[in-house]
C-alpha cells in the first residue's frame, strides 16, 4: 500500500499526511488524495460496538497513517470532548419513517463543526515536525465554514485565520456569529461577491508563488480550513459509519445491508465524506445529492457537463449557494480510474472556458454512484412545512432542501438517511416563515418565537449573539483580497 497522498492533478506531486494537512492545496493547485483508500477495508462488524469517538479513532488512523495511535486519541478527546451538546456528536433521530443524521450539535450549530473542531488539533501536531513554522488559513465561507473554522483555530499556537464572506450573502445569524467572534488571530472580511468570488480569490492567493515566497524567508505558510484540506474532510467520514450503526441498533436494517444517504450539497464535500466511507467498506447503496437552485451540480451529475457560466441565485439555503463545487475534484479523480493528467486538463478548462465534459466512462462511473435531484426555495418551504405538519420536526432550508430531493428519489428497497447539516435556528427567518406567516425584521425576536410556537430550544450559542460586541467590521472589493491578506499576516506575525 502507498504511504503518500498525491495531487488529483499530478501523481508525482506528493506528501505525508502530515504535510498535507500544514498545505491544505498541493503546489499545482490540485487536491490532495490518497491512492490505496479503496484498498482500506475498515473492521465494520468492529465497528457496530464503538462509540463515536472509537469510530473517529479508527478512521483517522487509517487515512492519517504517519499520525501515531497516542497523537490520534488525543486529537480526538480535544477535538470533540465536551464541545458537543450530544454525547453522539452526530446523533440520529427517527422522525415518522425518516433517519436523520443531525450533524449540527457542535459549538456553531452547524456541520461544519464535525471537521473543524478536528483540523486544528491535527495541524497543531503537524506542525511540531516544521521548527518554527507559522500557517495563515485563509477561508472563504459560504455562511458556516467561517465560524467553526473561526471557532476552531481561535487562540491556536503559530496559527493565523483570515475568514472572507460574501456580503449580504449570508444570514444574519451566520454573520454575526463571524463578526462577533474573539481571538487574537483571527481575521474576518466581507467581500464585494459572492461565495464563489471569495473561493475564487482565496485560491488565486495559494497560486501565486511570488505572492507566497515574500513570506518564507519568516517561515510562514498559506493553507486552508475549507473541505479542501484533507484534515477537515477526514473526520467527516466518521458520522457515516456512524449513522449505519443506529440503524443496525434500530432494526431498520439488517447488517450488511446496503443504505442509501442523501446530503444536501454545494462544495460537494459532505456527500465526498460519504463516498470515502463507501471507498472504505461501508455498505452504500447509492448517494443522492440534493442541490438547490443553483444546480450546477444536478446538471453535471445528469449530463457530465459542468458549466458554471449561469446566473447565480442567492436562496433561502445561502451555504449552497455555489457554482464552482472545489470538492468534485477529488471525485473526478477516483471516477477516471486516478488519471490525473486528465483530470489536470478537466480543471484547465474550467479555469479557462468556466465549464467541461467528462468522458462517457467517467460519467458512466460517477452515475452508478450518485443519483441528484434539486428544489427550488419555494419546494424547500412546502418540505419544512410537511415534515412539521406530520412529525412535529423542524428542518432548516438545507436539510428541508434534501428532504424534497429525497421524497422524490428515495426507493422502496433501501433505508436512506438524510443528512441534516444546521440547526433551524440559524436560519430562522426562513424556518418561520415558511411554518407560520410573515416573520419580524429582528432575528432574535424570531427565535424566541420560533421556540414557543415548535416548542422546541434554540441553542444557547445563537441565542447569546445579540449581546455580543462586533469586533470585525471590514468590507473590501474582491481584488483587495490579496493586500488584505498581506496587511493581516503581517500584523499578527512579524
Amino acid at each position: 500500500m502507498g504511504k503518500n497522498y498525491n495531487s488529483t492533478r499530478s501523481r508525482k506531486i506528493q506528501a505525508q499526511p502530515k504535510e498535507a494537512v500544514i498545505k491544505g492545496l498541493a503546489a499545482d493547485g490540485g487536491l490532495f488524495v490518497f491512492d490505496d483508500i479503496d484498498q482500506i477495508k475498515l473492521p465494520l462488524d468492529d465497528m457496530m460496538k464503538m462509540d463515536y469517538k472509537q469510530m473517529a479513532e479508527t478512521v483517522l488512523s487509517a487515512l492519517l497513517f504517519d499520525f501515531s495511535d497516542a497523537e490520534v486519541k488525543r486529537c480526538v478527546a480535544q477535538a470533540y470532548d465536551g464541545q458537543f451538546d450530544s454525547e453522539e456528536i452526530t446523533p440520529v433521530v427517527f422522525s415518522g419513517d425518516d433517519a436523520i443524521c443531525e450533524l449540527f450539535h457542535g459549538p456553531t450549530s452547524a456541520f461544519k463543526d464535525v471537521g473543524l473542531r478536528m483540523l486544528p488539533q491535527l495541524m497543531s501536531v503537524s506542525l511540531k515536525q516544521k521548527q518554527d513554522a507559522k500557517v495563515m488559513i485563509l477561508t472563504a465561507t459560504s455562511g458556516d465554514t467561517g465560524k467553526a473554522a473561526l471557532a476552531g483555530f481561535q487562540d491556536v499556537d503559530n496559527v493565523g485565520i483570515t475568514v472572507f464572506y460574501p456580503d449580504n450573502g449570508v444570514s444574519e445569524i451566520q454573520r454575526l456569529q463571524m463578526v462577533t467572534q474573539q481571538g487574537k488571530n483571527t481575521n474576518v472580511v466581507a467581500i464585494k461577491g459572492n461565495f464563489d468570488d471569495a473561493q475564487s480569490g482565496v485560491k488565486r492567493i495559494f497560486h501565486d508563488e511570488v505572492f507566497k515566497n515574500r513570506f518564507k524567508q519568516d517561515n510562514i505558510i498559506f493553507s486552508s480550513a475549507n473541505s479542501i484540506n484533507i484534515g477537515r474532510l477526514i473526520p467527516q467520514v466518521v458520522y457515516y459509519f456512524y449513522s449505519y450503526k443506529r440503524l443496525v441498533e434500530e432494526k431498520r436494517i439488517a447488517f450488511g445491508d446496503k443504505v442509501d444517504f442523501c446530503v444536501p450539497t454545494g462544495n460537494f464535500g459532505n456527500v465526498l465524506a460519504g463516498y470515502y466511507a463507501k471507498l472504505m467498506g461501508l455498505p452504500v447503496h447509492r448517494f443522492i445529492v440534493a442541490a438547490n437552485a443553483n444546480n450546477v451540480l444536478y446538471d453535471f451529475l445528469k449530463t457530465g457537463i459542468y458549466n458554471r457560466n449561469r446566473p447565480f441565485h442567492k436562496t433561502i439555503s445561502p451555504s449552497m449557494d455555489i457554482l464552482i463545487s472545489s470538492n468534485l475534484e477529488r471525485l473526478l479523480y477516483y471516477a477516471s480510474d486516478k488519471d490525473a493528467n486528465y483530470v489536470a486538463s478537466l480543471m484547465d478548462e474550467l479555469n479557462s472556458y468556466g465549464k467541461y465534459q467528462v468522458k462517457t466512462s467517467v460519467l458512466t462511473n460517477i452515475q452508478s454512484m450518485f443519483s441528484v435531484g434539486f428544489a427550488s426555495d419555494e419546494e424547500c418551504t412546502a418540505a419544512i412545512q410537511k415534515k412539521y405538519q406530520q412529525d412535529g420536526y423542524v428542518l432548516d432550508p438545507h436539510s428541508a432542501c434534501g428532504y424534497a430531493v429525497m421524497e422524490k428519489e428515495k426507493d422502496a428497497e433501501h433505508a436512506c438517511v438524510l443528512m441534516a447539516t444546521a440547526s433551524p435556528y440559524k436560519f430562522c427567518s426562513a424556518v418561520y416563515e415558511a411554518l407560520f406567516g410573515k416573520a419580524d425584521d429582528n432575528e432574535f425576536k424570531v427565535m424566541e418565537q420560533l421556540e414557543q410556537r415548535t416548542n422546541t430550544a434554540a441553542p444557547k450559542n445563537l441565542k447569546g449573539l445579540q449581546d455580543l460586541e462586533i469586533l470585525h467590521r471590514d468590507v473590501i472589493e474582491i481584488g483587495e483580497m490579496k493586500a488584505c491578506v498581506e496587511a493581516k499576516t503581517k500584523r499578527l506575525f512579524r
